[in-house]
């Protein structure tokens, strides 16, 4: 399945005052503003996986993030008429990375970005580290351990419009409404990431691994029952079956209570007050929720 693409405008933020849910996977922005450079095509490679094409628009070249089905991707890649050029991992699962042996095999000259344990990388990438498809997309690597310990976040921005603060792809560290599970970290580690992720520009948006909100937010409603932003998070589940590209950091910071560690009602529902402490008892509460 494949995912409209969604085009980069310049003011998100007064959008995201004022949207409302449109078509499936669709974000509203303008589809006439000619300064944006960057697009990001999602393609739904499993049941609830993702992958994504990330376009520089004037040289139709594209990084392929998270490629678990290449042949899924390459067709999307040839309806878009862009030229694969670039790999992009966030981590070594297998639901992540089972596409990179066989990327590396049909396009042998392109460059695999990954973390320490990512299978076929031909670039190993760590925190801070920065990289570019094609001529007006610069990417920055933000590692973020924990769900693996080679996890890392990729932001990317157009380096042609320094108003738009682009998206970050997280993989299975941040999810819309929810965080990842902890196979090789700690709730400490799982917080600092956050954190993290929490410092990029509030109309970041997020491009996330899988499609997991439902039920987070059924989860999150169970937390913070009276937060309106989590009834906002609702209503988008409800209206959209796919919902990455449709929230921003901004937003996670409002309805993700896995961010919201220093608020009394979530220590209320966990029992707990040190940041570690409430993580480490929110995913407890998670991995046990069947809402």
């Amino acid at each position: 399945m494949t995912v409209p693409s969604i085009a980069f405008r310049s003011r998100i933020s007064s959008f995201i005052c004022t949207r409302t849910p449109t078509r499936v996977g669709i974000r509203a922005f303008s589809s006439t503003d000619k300064a944006f450079k960057m697009k990001v095509v999602p393609v739904l490679v499993s049941a609830d996986n993702y992958a994504y094409l990330l376009i520089d628009e004037p040289t139709k070249k594209a990084a392929v993030v998270d490629v678990l089905d290449v042949e899924k991707v390459r067709a999307v890649a040839d309806k878009e008429g862009v030229t694969i050029v670039a790999g992009i991992t966030t981590h070594h699962h297998q639901d992540h990375s089972g596409g990179n042996k066989t990327l590396v095999s049909t396009y042998p000259s392109i460059p695999v970005y990954g973390g320490f344990d990512v299978p076929s990388k031909t670039d190993l990438v760590e925190d801070g580290g920065e990289f570019t498809v094609g001529d007006n997309i610069h990417v920055r690597c933000l590692a973020t351990p924990c769900h693996t310990k080679d996890s890392i976040c990729f932001h990317a921005t157009d380096t042609s419009n320094k108003s738009q603060p682009g998206g970050v792809f997280t993989g299975d560290t941040l999810f819309l409404g929810g965080c990842g599970r902890f196979f090789e970290g700690t709730a400490e580690q799982m917080h600092a990431s956050l954190s993290k992720l929490a410092i990029l520009p509030n109309d970041t948006v997020v491009y996330n691994g899988h499609e997991y909100t439902t039920g987070n937010v059924a989860f999150a409603k169970t937390i913070e029952p009276d937060n309106p932003a989590i009834g906002r998070l609702f209503k988008l589940a409800q209206e959209n079956k796919v919902t990455t590209g449709l929230s921003t950091i901004g937003d996670e910071k409002e309805w993700n209570v896995f961010m919201r560690l220093d608020k009394d009602v979530i220590k209320q529902a966990t029992g707990a007050e040190e940041p570690g402490a409430v993580m480490n008892k929110l995913r407890e509460l998670k991995n046990n929720f069947r809402g």
